[in-house]
């Protein structure tokens, strides 16, 4: 397959992130041996995946597609392991404008729209061998639950909490993704999709308590109940589909790492309560946490080889 050069171009800051590329377990390769197969990557989805937390804490005016350099997608791409081809992800985005949660005020793009945008560009095809997705918690509503639980006590958080996390709400949350994952799977058929999971925020044994711990644990629980969609979301598309989606949990590598941990891979800075990164991974968390995540689960290697 001819990849165009501007594919092979490495990014202006791939220096500063040689450390975290280590880090990684990207050993050198010796100067007789020939460069590792590479695959074409693009990446979709929310603020997850669109760098949040990794420098600017608040979204700019007037930006209806905010990304924040280096994400883990960035990361991904300078390990010399994949050939990052676009990153399409927005701040904010949801699935698709049927969401409840759909912005009709900023018009970040949505999921949808940005496959379809990068379709429309040639830069996802069926030459496209890797797909990233973060997506699911803005649908749900993540960030007023978290405030709610922030400024209220259990009872009101757990109420805000089954409502953001009842069956009906999965079950519509579930059916968006199915379909977003076909939709991909359409558009890139050679492409492993993976679907990347949430962390776990908090460690209610924490002594730093920026939410009540009953709400912490609320919180972590509703997590998991859209990390388990995720994962149920990806097989069912595999089994309609074939979609070749892989659910790629993350919740393990932040383990001690939680937003009020001693060593947080998640930004939160108090000073700013209502910063666009807070609960975001920062540059630890986009490279050690999901960059590391994703390389050690798709092994691009081996999907060039197939």
């Amino acid at each position: 397959m001819t990849k165009p050069a501007g594919r092979r171009r490495r990014s202006a800051f791939a220096a500063s992130l040689a450390t975290m590329a280590m880090a990684i377990g990207m050993a050198s390769i010796p100067a007789e041996a020939a460069p590792p197969p590479r695959v074409d990557y693009v990446a979709l989805g929310d603020s997850y995946t669109a760098g949040t937390g990794a420098v600017e804490a608040l979204r700019p005016a007037n930006t209806p597609c905010w990304q924040s350099h280096p994400g883990y997608v960035d990361v991904a791409g300078n390990t010399g392991r994949v050939t990052l081809v676009a990153n399409a992800a927005c701040h904010g985005a949801v699935l698709s404008t049927a969401s409840p949660r759909y912005d009709t005020t900023i018009y970040t793009p949505t999921v949808e729209q940005q496959l379809y945008a990068l379709a429309s560009q040639g830069k996802i095809s069926p030459d496209t061998e890797l797909v990233s997705i973060t997506a699911g918690a803005n649908d749900l509503g993540f960030s007023y639950v978290i405030g709610a639980c922030a400024a209220y006590p259990q009872d009101v958080c757990a109420g805000v909490l089954q409502q953001a996390t009842s069956p009906a709400a999965l079950q519509a949350l579930h059916a968006g993704l199915v379909q977003t994952y076909a939709a991909i799977h359409s558009v890139a058929p050679r492409a492993r999709i993976a679907v990347m999971g949430y962390p776990l925020l908090f460690d209610p044994a924490s002594a730093f308590a920026p939410i009540p711990p009953a709400n912490q644990a609320l919180i972590n629980q509703a997590a998991q109940a859209l990390n388990s969609t995720l994962a149920t979301a990806a097989a069912t598309a595999n089994g309609l589909y074939q979609a070749n989606t892989q659910y790629v949990d993350v919740s393990a590598r932040f383990t001690g790492h939680a937003v009020n941990s001693a060593d947080p891979w998640l930004q939160l800075n108090p000073n700013q309560p209502l910063a666009d990164y807070n609960f975001h991974p920062n540059q630890a968390g986009h490279a050690l946490g999901y960059a590391a995540a994703l390389l050690a689960a798709v092994k691009p290697a081996q999907l060039a080889r197939n």
